[in-house]
């Protein structure tokens, strides 16, 4: 299987475009868990986001800000910038986890007849124009845009420090599919190390390396992480434990506090607000 497509085997990746048109003036934008995608057909753009990246574009161009950074987009009337923009999302159990595999900010230049120019005048051509279906075939078109430009992240050897990293690494992707079909299995570094086929002390430094974080932290983000989905869906911290790994819904709750700060209940009742 190929780099990519291992990714999209672990998240599901969809966009939806909130705005096409010309713009005139300063937008604020981001703030939360969603990525953005903004493309320039025409015109000249500022983008500076809450960290400190700015660029000027004058071309056709695409800015992809995955982790959702506060940012904003600056042009002036003489400026006649013409954009898509629409906000990602990473449809996973350990969003934020992969998320922070990619780039922060990334920048790339629409060029005439390559596959990804290519899609993005065909949306600009449904953005622009009144045809029938077209809000729904701006949202596939922006799904497919968006994986273009991961296709493109990958080739080019983009993917960070992160669990992205390992899912293509050929000692650790077979580590990271066993532990996402049974989180809540008792793993432990020495049983690890055996799928990965080595010792332990090796196993451990590479994984640490590549993701940026030790196995055992590793597991717990995951757990956590699909703890929240089941609380969402209205399962009880009890029957949530046994799903991922933990003896007792105290043990979870534990867990749960000394990772997020809250507890399972606190953390639904902070969602509610």
């Amino acid at each position: 299987m190929d780099e990519l497509s291992k990714i999209i085997n672990y998240v599901t990746l969809s966009a939806e475009v909130f705005y096409s048109g010309g713009l005139c003036g300063i937008q604020s934008i981001g703030g939360s868990d969603n990525g953005h995608l903004h493309i320039l057909e025409s015109g000249k753009l500022t983008v500076i986001t809450s960290d400190g990246h700015k660029v000027c574009l004058d071309t056709p161009s695409v800015i992809f800000i995955p982790c959702g950074a506060e940012h904003r987009i600056i042009s002036s009337e003489s400026d006649n910038a013409k954009l898509i923009c629409a906000t990602v999302k990473f449809n996973s159990v350990n969003s934020t986890t992969l998320t922070r595999s990619l780039p922060q900010f990334i920048y790339h230049e629409i060029t005439e007849g390559d596959p990804i120019g290519i899609t993005a005048q065909w949306l600009f051509d449904e953005a622009f124009k009144e045809m029938n279906g077209r809000q729904a075939m701006i949202d596939k078109l922006t799904d497919i845009f968006l994986l273009q430009i991961l296709r493109d992240i990958v080739s080019k050897g983009l993917v960070v420090q992160g669990v992205l990293s390992a899912m293509t690494h050929p000692r650790l992707s077979n580590v990271i599919d066993a532990i996402h079909a049974e989180p809540e299995k008792q793993w432990t570094v020495e049983t690890l190390a055996e799928i990965a086929a080595l010792s332990r002390s090796k196993f451990a430094a590479l994984f640490k390396e590549t993701v940026g974080q030790s196995p055992n932290h590793y597991i717990t983000e995951l757990r956590i992480a699909i703890a929240q989905n089941l609380l969402k869906k209205g399962k009880s911290i009890s029957i949530i434990a046994n799903e991922v790994g933990y003896e007792h819904g105290s043990a979870l709750a534990r867990v749960f506090r000394k990772s997020l700060g809250v507890s399972p209940t606190e953390w639904m009742s902070n969602r509610r607000l």
